[in-house]
């Protein structure tokens, strides 16, 4: 008797596909979060490395802590209005050490060149990494290059691995009931700024990513003792970080949607795509948690400098409930998750 399969070709795919990489394996999302706790967590076994902060703490002697980040930067296109994959690759590893409560010291960088890559666009690349460097403060001590065939390396990747020094710890087990989340600026900037860079959708529009070095900004905030968290939202936006913090801490988070900052041009141009900016990647904001008695003094702070003009008290952690939900502008309330795939993928 022969076997008659009643799987179908849908299904198929779907179980092949398990087996594979996808794009959306490196979205920042479940599928990022399922790669990491099934592949790498199985064999990457650390106590630094356990608690999947955006910078792991080392321990130098007994009264100093270094903070060690690394990142790879894929961006397309390579050229974005408010900057390059160069100034990006400064400004996200950068910020990796800041919100882990690090002043950042120094930075290593690596390319990956493509045969035929352009020597102007090499160039002017490498300029923006320099000046953006010595803008943050931080030194560039060494690198490497490799360069691959043809056809094989899409234009330029590039990794930055960044070093600091811990001054003010960050700790999930700090976050209780009752504390504030605050966030740096408008969201969305630069996931609209790219997407509209692609050329994809036919959109002409003047919106520039927010790609900028925030240690300027948030080192003052160190000082303050009920400042207890700090993450940049890059993949995955506001909404993948504070259901990660959620997770995390069994606490959790509600947010309101008339107090989030987004720009009247990137919510037009977002509800045009079917996006939602909680969602979308930025490269210069971060969000902070901090006690309801030190949250004016943050905003204060935050607002007299030029990056957080725009800084928001967007919501409060409770123990009411787990998870993170919005509080709508019409008075409801909507559970949000972490998205399976990234709306925008390439977007760092």
């Amino acid at each position: 008797m022969v076997a008659v399969s009643t799987v179908t070709p849908l299904e198929q795919d779907v179980l092949l596909n398990m087996n594979k990489i996808e794009i959306g394996h490196g979205s920042g999302g479940k599928l990022t979060r399922d790669l990491i706790e099934n592949i790498f967590l199985k064999y990457l076994k650390s106590d630094e490395l356990k608690p999947l902060e955006d910078a792991a703490s080392i321990n130098l002697d007994h009264n100093h802590k270094a903070a060690v980040t690394t990142d790879s930067y894929v961006i397309r296109p390579l050229f974005f209005p408010g900057g390059n994959i160069g100034k990006l690759s400064v400004c996200g590893t950068v910020n990796d050490l800041v919100v882990s409560g690090a002043v950042p010291k120094y930075l290593t960088v690596g390319f990956i060149i493509e045969e035929g890559f352009l020597m102007k666009d090499l160039e002017e690349i490498v300029r923006s990494i320099s000046e953006t460097a010595e803008s943050a403060g931080v030194k560039i001590v060494t690198g490497d290059t490799k360069v691959v065939e043809k056809n094989k390396g899409d234009g330029i990747y590039i990794n930055t691995t960044g070093i600091g020094e811990i001054v003010k710890p960050m700790d999930l087990k700090n976050v209780s009931a009752g504390d504030k989340v605050i966030i740096t600026g408008t969201i969305g900037d630069h996931g609209t700024a790219v997407a509209i860079a692609r050329e994809e959708f036919n959109i002409d529009a003047a919106v520039e990513s927010d790609c900028a070095a925030l240690n300027g900004m948030l080192e003052p905030l160190f000082d303050i003792a009920g400042v207890k968290w700090m993450r940049d939202p890059t993949r995955g936006g506001v909404a993948t970080v504070l259901v990660e913090l959620s997770e995390a801490t069994g606490l959790g988070v509600l947010i309101s949607e008339e107090d989030m900052p987004v720009r009247e041009d990137v919510r037009f141009i977002q509800d045009m795509l079917g996006y939602d900016p909680l969602y979308l990647a930025n490269e210069g904001k971060a969000i902070i948690i901090t006690s309801a008695e030190s949250s004016d003094r943050v905003l204060e702070m935050l607002k007299g400098h030029p990056l957080g003009k725009d800084a928001a008290l967007i919501g409060n952690i409770t123990a009411d409930f787990k998870g993170l939900r919005l509080k709508t502008i019409i008075g409801g309330e909507r559970v949000l998750d972490m998205l399976e795939e990234d709306t925008l993928p390439r977007i760092c």
